[in-house]
């Protein structure tokens, strides 16, 4: 048993997450953490109150600034992480989300969502948050001798696309899309030993969407009541659900899966409703 638990290991591994400081990121760094990985915080945010709060439990983790929708800028935070790590073995592409422009209202018809927020939205999710640092990175990647992983953050949107936001939903069936193509791509042209899967997140209840789940009362909004109705677990999830299958996905004991999308929603992808 200690032998296959050996398996889901990251000791020796080195861990890039782009997005880092986020809600998704953090929890996730945290989680690779404890796993045995070396960290990489790349965000465009601050990291350096999450990079002592790791640093102080024993993670080995360190901040870096990047800006995602900037290759350049991936770059030239590529060359410094290089500089400490010499290796990357995992690339977490955890940069995303929406803006209230780009989303349907009572004030904001479809018919009148600008070009740009779309624009600025599906680039986040899909360039900035998927294609763009898969390329940087990727490139030193495909010559591990032992290869890697990138995991990609997609969404339920994937699966089916939510009311009100729909420049997010496409760039997130995209991202699950690029997620598949990339891994046929660098296993057939260049190291079959580098994975590409992603995680689809269901419901979470963060202090980024609490407002939208929940009133002051904590009671459940429509919205949060027709989730609830919908997830078969009738329950809303943490970020910390996403550790175990990020763990798995980055380590050995995922060695001969590539190009899938694991849903960590509760049941909610499997519900018809009926």
């Amino acid at each position: 048993m200690k032998d296959i638990l050996q398996r889901f290991s990251l000791e020796g591994k080195s861990v890039v997450i782009t997005g880092g400081a986020g809600v998704l990121g953090s929890v996730i760094a945290e989680g690779l953490g404890h796993a045995g990985a070396r960290i990489a915080i790349a965000d465009i945010a601050d990291t350096k109150n999450l990079v002592n709060k790791l640093q102080e439990q024993g993670v080995d983790a360190r901040g870096y600034y990047m800006n995602v929708m900037d290759t350049e800028k991936i770059k030239a935070s590529k060359e410094e992480i290089f500089k400490d790590f010499n290796q990357i073995d995992i690339l977490i592409n955890a940069a995303g989300g929406n803006k209230k422009e780009a989303t349907t209202s009572d004030e904001l018809s479809f018919f009148d969502l600008p070009l740009d927020a779309l624009e600025k939205v599906i680039g986040l999710n899909l360039f900035g948050g998927a294609i763009l640092p898969s390329q940087v990175f990727g490139r030193d990647m495909i010559n591990n001798p032992e290869g890697g992983t990138i995991i990609n953050i997609s969404s339920m949107n994937a699966f089916r696309p939510l009311t009100r936001i729909p420049g997010y939903s496409a760039a997130k069936a995209a991202v699950s899309n690029f997620t598949q193509w990339l891994a046929v791509h660098f296993a057939q042209e260049y190291n079959t030993k580098l994975r590409v899967n992603a995680l689809a997140p269901g419901f979470f209840l963060t202090n980024q969407n609490r407002f939208l789940l929940t009133d002051k009362d904590g009671e459940l909004t429509p919205r949060g009541k027709s989730i609830i109705d919908h997830t078969p677990m009738a329950q809303f999830g943490n970020p910390e659900d996403l550790i175990g299958a990020c763990v798995w996905l980055a380590s050995d004991a995922a060695r001969f899966v590539t190009g899938i999308v694991v849903p960590i929603d509760g049941g909610f992808s499997a519900f018809s409703g009926v």
